[in-house]
């Protein structure tokens, strides 16, 4: 049953929306999330997890669940087939969570929800937000079925193309590469490491490989032709011309795949008034680094607690930092997600030298520390 008010209304149930839904609830506030899908998503997508996001998860109570269902790894490596070019190790990092959990975003997202549950929310399908008008205390969602919740405030969670940033007047500029991303889950016969998630710096062009908790491998390939349903033929394609050497992985079965795009932007404002954006629907990047997600979870912790403090003490002063704030860590990350793009896209002629100058600078171990720090989510710690 569609409620008439809410205290929050949540466009979008992915794992941001989720995220701050949850966060609300368990200060004790009323939200209402809405979604237009009619069923949560079943594909693995974003699935890396960083120690900065395990901690700031703690506050909503799901971090343990994460853990013990993910798969722990320590090491990251910068490679150039078999050869370590810079390798990053979180074992030593200054967090209570000295590694990185690899977990399929159908798995984040079934966790969030069931603990949304348990603090007594739950997900309105399927619906759109077909407009939002602000009022002198709140704000007003009409739902593509002609309902209406009355609200204080509204939080843009509903992706890249967010309908509700649109709605608010709120702009996010910025580029589309001429890149596109293939992006598959396989499973091989031997020869790819369960330890470690590798970035590799190929002549081919840029290949991630990352083990999965179910024995599976996901695969991120930035191409300028990724096909639409990628096969066992082109995986086992990039992995001949961009992974390993010597161990020669065999893929048996893509079990999923799919493309998009790659666009940087950021929103100019991720406030007008009392709609709020978070997640992809304030700022999207290239997925080198892993940091889509981890942001965008970063984003509903900090943004769920001052949502709290507005809605409790009427001071809106948390909101405004949060917006702040949260869009120049935005900023950080895309630009390193952009230098790690570059860098694997230079001219073909350069990059051999690139690796050569990369793996001289990936002996030192301040470069090795200050890129862990980077990756995990706390650079200036």
């Amino acid at each position: 049953m569609i409620p008439e008010s809410a205290d929050v209304v949540v466009v979008g149930a992915g794992p941001v929306g989720l995220a701050v839904a949850a966060g609300l609830r368990l200060h004790g506030h009323s939200v209402a999330v809405i979604d237009k899908q009619a069923e949560g998503a079943n594909t693995s997508r974003a699935c890396v997890i960083h120690p900065r996001t395990l901690e700031m998860l703690d506050e909503i109570g799901v971090t343990k669940r994460l853990v013990d269902e993910g798969l722990e790894l320590e090491e990251f490596a910068v490679r150039d087939a078999d050869r370590r070019l810079i390798p990053v190790g979180f074992a030593d990092l200054p967090t209570k969570y000295p590694f990185i959990t690899m977990i399929p975003q159908s798995s984040t997202e079934r966790i969030l929800l069931n603990r949304l549950e348990e603090l007594g929310g739950s997900i309105l399908r399927p619906y759109s937000a077909a407009a939002v008008t602000q009022t002198a205390d709140g704000a007003e969602v009409t739902l593509d079925s002609g309902d209406v919740i009355k609200a204080r405030y509204v939080v843009a969670a509903d992706g890249m193309n967010s309908t509700v940033r649109e709605l608010a007047g709120l702009k996010m500029p910025g580029n589309t590469l001429q890149l596109s991303c293939s992006l598959f889950d396989i499973r091989v016969d031997g020869g790819l490491p369960l330890d470690e998630v590798a970035l590799y710096f190929s002549n081919a062009g840029l290949l991630v490989v990352a083990p999965l908790p179910d024995g599976t491998f996901r695969i991120v390939a930035e191409t300028p032709d990724a096909p639409e349903h990628p096969d066992a033929a082109y995986a086992q394609q990039m992995l001949v011309s961009r992974g390993p050497r010597k161990t020669q992985p065999k893929v048996t079965e893509v079990v999923w795949g799919s493309r998009f795009r790659i666009h940087e932007r950021v929103a100019d404002q991720y406030r007008a008034g009392r709609v709020v954006l978070a997640g992809d629907a304030a700022h999207t990047h290239s997925p080198a680094g892993g940091q889509g997600m981890n942001l965008g979870l970063r984003d509903a912790v900090t943004l769920a607690a001052a949502l709290a403090s507005a809605l409790t003490h009427g001071d809106e002063a948390d909101l405004d930092a949060y917006a702040t704030n949260s869009r120049a860590e935005a900023v950080r990350v895309i630009g390193l997600a952009h230098r790690l793009t570059r860098l694997a896209n230079l001219p073909r002629p350069l990059r051999q030298v690139r690796n050569t100058i990369v793996g001289l600078a990936g002996r030192q171990e301040k470069v090795q520390v200050k890129f862990a720090k980077q990756l995990a989510g706390f650079p200036e710690r």
